[in-house]
């Protein structure tokens, strides 16, 4: 069992509002959404696009549910701006999230990527792939801002491997790990991309528990993956046909016992995220959010009360 007093159970916005196809849940509402994962029995969640860019109303927002922000996405472009820019925009998201009470910012280098390509394949080699001099830059570049959130904010870097980017493959994780430094660098580990790419989050987990610094729980439907690399589908066709779910349910194919048992034997704090982007009008936000939350808590103890701020 986690500790509730180390771990924190959070959700992602985006089973409600697609942060890169807007038209999937452009009905609903910030108001209804953070409710409703108030409701499901989460204590945190991360920034979609449809939350307030004043920090002071996001704030007050979540405080008087009882609820704070975990962390929020950050598209670094090292290899192909100059630092400096980078740095910049950094910064003001550190401001924001360090006023809203986060712990991590999930930097994910979007330099070449394809994951908001509708028409170009996710699985068909068709992604960049890094020279040993654009590697360099990367990786000095993500110690940099590392450095920077850590020492200045006390907010951790975690690196978010995902489909389509430069950061996909075991190997291409890995070298990130190895040449980036753990004290300011660490892990946003996703179940779901690991095994969209066609490697074993468990193992991966094995490898680089002690470098996790934020976790996002994601389930996969496998005959979709499969569809999806059989058919050619983009990053976006895969999220539309329903390629991800959320833990619990019985159609996903993602080992999370295994998963919860390294997290605590390599005493892991922070957050666990619930985040699968599905198309609300066919995966209802709050009953898969309650679906995922329940699972967690049979099989980890957290989020076992749900409790409303007066």
């Amino acid at each position: 069992m986690l500790d509730p007093k180390k771990v924190r159970l959070g959700i992602c916005p985006i089973g409600w509002s697609n942060d890169d196809m807007w038209d999937l849940g452009d009905e609903n509402t910030f108001q209804q959404c953070i409710s409703e994962m108030k409701l499901a029995g989460f204590d945190g969640c991360e920034v979609g696009h449809k939350y307030p860019e004043d920090k002071t109303v996001l704030k007050h927002m979540l405080d008087v549910r009882n609820m704070t922000i975990a962390s929020k996405w950050f598209s670094s472009f090292l290899v192909d701006k100059p630092y400096e820019e980078v740095e910049a925009e950094f910064i003001k998201e550190l401001d924001y999230l360090s006023y809203v009470g986060a712990t991590a910012i999930n930097v994910s280098e979007q330099s070449g990527s394809i994951q908001g390509q509708l028409d170009t394949p996710v699985l068909d080699d068709k992604k960049r792939v890094l020279t040993d001099e654009e590697w360099d830059r990367f990786t000095t570049g993500l110690n940099k801002l590392g450095k920077l959130s850590m020492e200045k904010y006390g907010i951790r870097t975690c690196f978010h491997h995902h489909m389509g980017t430069v950061c996909q493959t075991v190997e291409e994780t890995t070298r990130l790990m190895e040449n980036t430094d753990p004290k300011y660098v660490f892990l946003c580990f996703d179940t779901g991309h690991f095994t969209f790419a066609g490697e074993d989050p468990v193992k991966m987990l094995e490898k680089f528990a002690d470098r996790v610094g934020h976790v996002h729980l994601k389930n996969m439907r496998m005959p979709l993956v499969e569809k999806a690399r059989a058919e050619h589908w983009s990053f976006l066709d895969a999220v539309r046909a329903g390629a991800f779910t959320v833990p619990g349910d019985p159609d996903g194919c993602v080992e999370f016992d295994a998963v919860f048992d390294l997290l605590d034997k390599a005493g892991y704090t922070g957050w666990i995220m619930v985040e699968a982007e599905q198309d609300p009008a066919k995966a209802n936000p709050f009953e898969y959010a309650k679906m995922g939350r329940e699972y967690i808590t049979a099989h980890t103890g957290l989020g076992g009360e749900v409790v409303l701020k007066k």
